[in-house]
């Protein structure tokens, strides 16, 4: 199904063509002044240059071949040459109709389906996920589903820190506590326990405790890094409990996205790429990309259009050892090779803008992916709190994300029982579905570019632009056509109408931009597109509500064009808030 600007501009361009002007004068926007016109064309401003016309008289002149349109109700010419324009009832409503009968709302599948690899968790194994694991787990999840949804085959990648010196640093810590266990013993030669010799709780504990004292400590440091070589090279005992350390570390990880409507399809790590590295840096060296400078291995990636320095992409330190770059280039090797994606999305704080920069220059210079393959970078801005520094604890620590999605979830319960009569039981799943749409909302409603400031009130307010309103308009429409079925009508068997009122025709005007909008939240990774969409959408129907009469209608057939616009409504609603991450109850 056409998206509704490009019928209207195609109707426009027949209009400037038998008027005697190029139809690429026709483009059609939405007003920028709704009181004036519903869509405007500016296209006669254009065209007066080369047709030597006073743009007024162009605009008239295209005016007048839209007289009998069945698509335009009017067309105005007003000064110095713009195109006022009125869409008609009966054209809405054709448009509307198709929408309800097709495929998600009419959205055309992409001219190429492309298979998207996005790269969006960023976790830490034995640490446990903090408010700054927010933004990169909700953005990334929201621009995976967006993209699945209008046709793409997208991959979502939590790429987990299970590799480095914290590994080093957490087997040291449980040395410490636990010296006598057999992952320990060297020449220890039979079969180690399935059970890990620890918690969760306890490994979040123990690494802290081992980077603290290895920072006080050199000789600390140096056993940790020890233990570090020792398992990357393939030490029996330490990559058992390397093992565990993972194990129970993922467990605790999937619970806790899990909480956000996040879901990973790889487990990776960058211990998955290690004995890939050695091959990459032959390859690089082989080839002449790589050279040593003061002994170090790197890659100039400088291009001769820069206006600033860029440094090399170093690949081995000094000494040999890998760095997070070496890691995150044989990572793009090994997604290459397995997947052959079209594109891969990465998702990290803003600050890390230089990193990328690097990274994806070298790995087109060293050819590790094809030309055409696309490497995109969104950086993000921090959570902040109301002093405008990132948020923290009421001690100044920083909070776990745990805490802030149960701190979310409390408030929401308490504002719930407020003036409701619910069950206990009732009342907490609701306040749990509620908090996390207030979470994943009040995040992804911002730019992802922008820093934010957190605010559970604001947030988990059921006005304004937040995702309680969102889902209390939902439930609105719910209960309504709940009440319909109880009075013995079948909501899925109505038809629309024309529109009656002006209302109405907004509303129905708000739902044909869904195409559109979807479209372009997926072309330029913008969640936020979805959030203003769907405020705008609800804006629209709850006005529409307050002005009809809906079950008290007294026209059966038009209460039934009505109930069929709520259930258009709702659907398209229900769309756009899967695609942010969340879910609505069926009441509140």
């Amino acid at each position: 199904m056409k998206k509704i600007l490009d019928v209207l501009s195609e109707e426009m361009g027949r209009a400037f063509e038998e008027a005697g002007y190029e139809a690429s004068l026709g483009k059609v926007s939405v007003s920028n002044r709704p009181d004036l016109c519903e869509y405007q064309c500016n296209g006669a401003m254009a065209g007066a240059k080369k047709y030597h016309k006073a743009p007024l008289v162009i605009a008239g002149e295209v005016a007048e071949k839209l007289a009998e349109s069945e698509v335009f109700a009017g067309a105005e010419a007003v000064a110095p040459g713009f195109l006022n324009l009125k869409i008609s009832e009966e054209f809405l409503l054709k448009q509307l109709r198709q929408m309800a009968e097709e495929p998600k709302f009419g959205l055309e599948a992409p001219e190429k389906k492309k298979r998207i690899i996005i790269d969006y968790g960023g976790a830490n194994v034995a640490k446990p996920l903090h408010v700054g694991h927010l933004r990169s787990a909700v953005i990334g999840e929201s621009i995976k589903r967006i993209n699945r949804y209008v046709g793409h085959e997208v991959i979502g990648d939590v790429h987990l820190g299970d590799w480095g010196l914290q590994m080093g640093l957490v087997i040291m810590g449980l040395k410490e506590r636990k010296p006598d266990l057999v992952y320990f013993d060297e020449s220890y030669t039979g079969e180690y326990p399935r059970e890990a010799p620890f918690t969760i709780s306890e490994l979040e504990e123990i690494y802290p405790a081992s980077s603290a004292k290895s920072k006080e400590d050199a000789a600390y440091k140096a056993l940790a890094m020890e233990a570090t070589y020792k398992l990357q090279n393939g030490v029996r005992g330490y990559r058992a409990l390397w093992q565990h350390i993972l194990n129970v570390s993922v467990a605790d990880l999937k619970k806790n996205y899990s909480s956000l409507n996040v879901e990973f399809d790889l487990w990776k790590g960058e211990s998955d790429v290690h004995e890939l590295i050695p091959e990459m840096v032959a390859y690089m060296k082989e080839n002449g990309y790589a050279y040593i400078s003061d002994g170090a291995l790197v890659v100039d990636v400088k291009e001769d259009t820069d206006t600033k320095e860029v440094p090399p992409c170093m690949i081995l330190k000094s000494d040999g050892a890998s760095l997070y770059n070496t890691t995150d280039l044989a990572t793009i090797m090994e997604r290459m090779r397995l997947y052959h994606p079209d594109e891969i999305i990465y998702l990290t704080d803003k600050r890390q803008d230089l990193y990328f920069d690097q990274v994806f220059r070298c790995a087109r210079k060293t050819k590790l992916v094809e030309p055409e393959t696309e490497l995109k970078w969104i950086g993000f801005g921090t959570v902040n709190g109301k002093d405008g520094k990132p948020f923290k604890t009421r001690d100044g620590g920083v909070m776990r994300l745990e805490t802030l999605i149960q701190d979310t979830k409390d408030e929401m319960y308490r504002k719930i029982r407020e003036g409701r009569e619910m069950s206990e039981e009732e009342a907490r799943k609701v306040a749990d579905m509620v908090a996390i749409s207030a979470l994943l909302y009040g995040d992804l409603s911002n730019q992802a570019s922008k820093d934010y400031v957190f605010d559970v009130d604001r947030f988990t307010s059921f006005e304004g632009d937040t995702g309680p309103y969102i889902l209390y308009t939902i439930v609105r429409i719910k209960s309504i056509l709940a009440k319909y079925r109880e009075q013995g009508g079948n909501p899925e068997s109505t038809e629309l109408r024309k529109a009656e009122n002006t209302s109405e025709k907004e509303l129905m005007m708000e739902l044909v931009q869904f195409q559109a909008m979807m479209q372009n939240a997926a072309e330029e990774t913008a969640p936020h597109k979805v959030c203003a969409y769907v405020y705008d959408l609800a804006n629209a129907f709850n006005h529409f509500y307050h002005e009809t009469k809906i079950l008290g209608e007294e026209k059966e057939e038009r209460k039934q064009g009505l109930i069929a616009l709520l259930v258009l409504t709702l659907n398209v609603l229900e769309s756009c808030i899967d695609v942010l991450g969340f879910s609505a109850p069926d009441k509140m």
